[in-house]
C-alpha cells in the first residue's frame, strides 16, 4: 500500500466521525427548524402531535442530537437506523408521489439523509464518540480508534523436502 493509502486509512476513522457530526448536525437543526420554528423555519409548524410532520421533526432533532454526541456503538446505530427509516417514509409517502425522480419530487434532501444514516448504522460512529470522550477524561489514554475487521496473514511451511520420486 503506497504511504497516501496508509495515512488515509489512518484517517479513516475520525473522518467518518467528522461525516457523522456534519450530517447529524444538519438533520437536528432540519428538525429543529419543523417542531420548533427555530434556525428560520418555514413558518408552516405541524400542531404538537400532529401525524406525520411533528413526529418527523421530533425524530429529528432527538435522532440527530443522539448521532451527533455518538452514544456508543449500538445506541449511535440505532439512532442511525431510526433517522434513515425515517427518511425512507418521508420519501415514499411525500415525495415520490408527485414524481419518480428525486431531483423532480424534491426528495433529494430526504434521499441523502436516508442513505447517509444507513452508511452510518453499517459502519458505525467512528472514533469520536461520547463514549471515546469520557473515557478519554477518565483515563490518560483515550482508547483506540474503532476500525475494521482485522485481517491475518497465514503462512505455511512444507516439512518434507520435495523429491520428485514419490510412488503412489
Amino acid at each position: 500500500m503506497s504511504d497516501l493509502g496508509k495515512r488515509l486509512d489512518d484517517a479513516s476513522p475520525s473522518v467518518l466521525s467528522l461525516y457523522r457530526m456534519v450530517i447529524s448536525l444538519l438533520f437536528a437543526c432540519h428538525g429543529a427548524s419543523t417542531v420548533l420554528g427555530a434556525f428560520g423555519g418555514d413558518g408552516d409548524r405541524p400542531s404538537v402531535g400532529a401525524w406525520p410532520g411533528w413526529w418527523a421533526g421530533l425524530i429529528q432533532l432527538t435522532g440527530g442530537i443522539l448521532v451527533f454526541l455518538g452514544i456508543g456503538q449500538t445506541g449511535t446505530r440505532v439512532a442511525a437506523v431510526i433517522s434513515s427509516g425515517s427518511m425512507a417514509y418521508a420519501y415514499f409517502t411525500v415525495h415520490q408521489k408527485h414524481a419518480v425522480w428525486p431531483i423532480q419530487n424534491g426528495g433529494e434532501l430526504s434521499v441523502v439523509f436516508c442513505w447517509s444514516f444507513l452508511l452510518l448504522a453499517i459502519t458505525g460512529p467512528g472514533t469520536w464518540t461520547l463514549s471515546w470522550l469520557m473515557a478519554k477524561a477518565t483515563t490518560k489514554t483515550p482508547p483506540g480508534p474503532v476500525t475494521g475487521p482485522v485481517t491475518t496473514h497465514v503462512t505455511t511451511h512444507v516439512t518434507a523436502p520435495i523429491t520428485g520420486t514419490e510412488t503412489g
